[in-house]
């Protein structure tokens, strides 16, 4: 039996010019450090191998020339295909200055590409990227003038868009494990998370390539058990033993926490409380749209605060977290850590966890924002001179059911004062967020509104919601001037009706109730009943409708409410600052046709969001029913009057 165990120098060396080369990763965690090394050590000193392609998925590195980072050299690359270039910021200006080819694609498109390689398929359908920078019709993923190919194809199938991504096979994969016998079979015990070593594996071995592992130990032969085996050493060429523990702790920044492991579980109440600061202010602002019961992603910066809050708030029993990383449920990790969660349930294959992101298993997504323009289009992949990239961010943020776009209003010396409940600029910051037209579009607001998805931006100072027309300001810190604050800070003015005060409770120092927020278990104190004039008044300021379940909880307390009244009744309903997800209007206008079927006499509402007006009598249209939806209170109350005269 062969004995695949070698060094790394020895591994590097069977690496040709022209290779292409694949890596695992994320972010800072499961990152082949020792494989790393040894490439650019190789290059520096023998100015070999030449001319690779390196193909990853999300960053893998500190932003400081570790992992991919190492890669930078003159000469080693042509040409590079990556989710993230952030990560790797000498490789990425190297491609700004036309010195490489260079894709930026989705990361779960390469992540399944992996998939695609390893079954002898020629590429991927998709419709992750259409109306993005990713579409061909919009530049293909293409970061640079040097690189003509089109390895990206809009296609129509049964009169739907797609696109179609061109796999390229792979000559060499560098990926990571924890323990390895010399047969080369691979476990990953001590691990954060698998990623896609196992498909990134087949995928060289299927194509004829190599497939080399670092790992942290070598154990005899036969003695991981066979469902531990993640990688069979029948995929293995090379196995090179990490000598020197920094080269293979979890991330950059732990060597090793048994909790992100699973190894262990940690209690959760011991996990520190975030400082009540505009960062915080944004995740709890974002938090109040979680749906319970709901699958959860949250992305990097701002939106992992969310994972904190929710645990503060006792929240996090009732959702499920996941990372595009593979982690599912437990408390989301942040920092270094980010992608791995304590106290996971599971923890899934990369490639995997975009097949139920792509296939719109996830229920809510938040994630960041550098720029946003009058639109509703996000840009996170290249702004300010950088080519960061968008790592995941295109398969999660088209593929939720909603999305929450998270982040502080400015950006670049922001200090923010938060006291008495209220939120004071003390310096602005140097450069605006909301600006007239995005530099590259990863998130299309045309493309969303399309397809009625609910999308919100959460910022400390104010909140704005993507409708047919653009962005609407719909709700204000206080303390905050939407002149002086909010307007003076934009390229741009957004729609303006009546946008409601944000919850008051985000901005002290003491626990929210959230729970009981998101329970919907005070909804039945909206609703009061006056005997004398058989009108039941339902006060649904600034609640919000985020998922069906909030229309089933509506729905029981009304019908509660009429059955205590012990007759139909006239219902008159305050929608101010209400929020129903967008594609959600059709399951509210059911439960309107049915409380006026079996429970109501008759009923009007009222709101001063005409793009609520116009969307609630669009659904209630479809269903027969006719609307009486008034802009004002007092139109809502003589409308009720005249039918209950009328009926006397």
């Amino acid at each position: 039996m062969k004995n695949k165990v070698i060094s790394a120098n020895s591994a590097i060396a069977l690496i040709k010019d022209g290779d292409v080369v694949c890596t695992t990763g994320f972010v800072q965690s499961c990152i082949p450090e020792a494989l790393h090394a040894a490439l650019e050590k190789r290059y520096v000193e023998t100015n070999a191998p030449k001319g690779l392609t390196l193909i990853m998925c999300a960053g893998a590195g500190d932003s400081k020339g570790l992992g991919t980072g190492r890669l930078h050299h003159e000469g080693l690359l042509s040409r590079v295909i990556a989710a993230n270039f952030g990560r790797m910021p000498k490789v990425a200006q190297a491609a700004q200055e036309n010195k490489i080819q260079g894709y930026n694609l989705p990361q779960g498109v390469i992540s399944k590409l992996y998939r695609s390689c390893a079954a002898g398929s020629p590429g991927l359908f998709t419709k992750v990227g259409l109306h993005t920078y990713v579409d061909p019709r919009l530049g293909g993923g293409k970061v640079n003038d040097l690189t003509k190919d089109d390895i990206v194809k809009h296609v129509e199938v049964d009169g739907e868009e797609w696109l179609f991504y061109k796999a390229t096979p792979i000559d060499v994969a560098l990926i990571r494990a924890t323990s390895a016998d010399p047969s080369g079979n691979l476990s990953m015990e001590k691990e954060a998370l698998t990623l896609d070593v196992l498909a990134q594996a087949m995928a060289a071995h299927n194509g004829g390539g190599l497939v080399i592992a670092q790992v942290e130990r070598i154990v005899e032969q036969g003695s991981i058990r066979p469902k531990d085996v993640k990688v069979p050493g029948i995929l293995v060429d090379c196995v090179v033993l990490a000598d020197d523990p920094i080269m293979h702790r979890m991330n950059y920044g732990v060597m090793y926490d048994p909790a992100l492991a699973g190894e262990v579980r940690v209690p959760v109440d011991a996990m520190p409380k975030m400082e009540l600061d505009e960062r915080k202010i944004v995740a709890r602002r974002a938090a109040f749209e979680l749906p319970p019961n709901g699958v959860i992603n949250l992305g990097v910066g701002a939106p992992d605060g969310v994972a904190s809050v929710a645990n503060e708030e006792k929240v996090t029993p009732y959702i499920v977290m996941t990372t595009e990383a593979g982690a599912v449920g437990g408390v989301l990790a942040g920092g270094s850590s980010f992608g791995s969660s304590a106290n996971a349930h599971a923890v899934m294959d990369q490639n995997q966890m975009f097949d139920f992101y792509h296939g719109r298993g996830l229920d809510l997504t938040c994630l960041g924002m550098a720029e946003c323009d009058q639109f509703g289009n996000v840009n996170t992949s290249k702004f300010g001179g950088r080519l960061n990239g968008c790592g995941g961010f295109i398969d999660i943020s088209q593929n939720a059911r909603a999305v929450v776009f998270a982040g502080t209003f400015t950006v670049g010396g922001l200090e923010v004062q938060i006291a008495y409940g209220k939120v004071k600029i003390m310096k602005e910051g140097r450069s605006r967020k909301f600006v007239n037209n995005v530099e590259q579009i990863t998130f299309s607001g045309k493309f969303a509104t399309q397809r009625s998805q609910p999308v919100i931006y959460v910022t400390e100072r104010c909140v704005f919601q993507l409708t047919p027309d653009g962005l609407e300001l719909i709700e204000v810190a206080p303390g905050i001037d939407i002149e002086k604050n909010i307007l003076a800070h934009m390229d741009f003015k957004p729609i303006i009706n009546k946008p409601m005060p944000m919850d008051r409770r985000i901005f002290i120092d003491e626990p929210m109730e959230l729970l009981d927020e998101l329970l919907n278990l005070k909804l039945s104190e909206r609703i009061s009943y006056d005997s004398d004039r058989n009108i039941l008044f339902v006060n649904l300021e600034g609640w919000s409708v985020r998922k069906k379940t909030d229309v089933d909880d509506l729905r029981k307390a009304l019908v509660d409410a009429r059955m205590r009244a012990g007759r139909r009744v006239n219902a008159v309903v305050n929608h101010d600052g209400c929020r129903i997800a967008d594609d959600l209007y059709d399951d509210y206008a059911e439960m309107i046709a049915y409380m006026l079927e079996n429970h109501y006499v008759s009923t009007t509402r009222y709101t001063t969001s005409a793009f609520m007006r116009m969307k609630m009598q669009e659904a209630l249209k479809k269903r027969g029913v006719k609307p009486h939806i008034y802009e004002k209170p007092d139109e809502a109350h003589a409308s009720l009057e005249a039918v209950r005269n009328a009926a006397e």
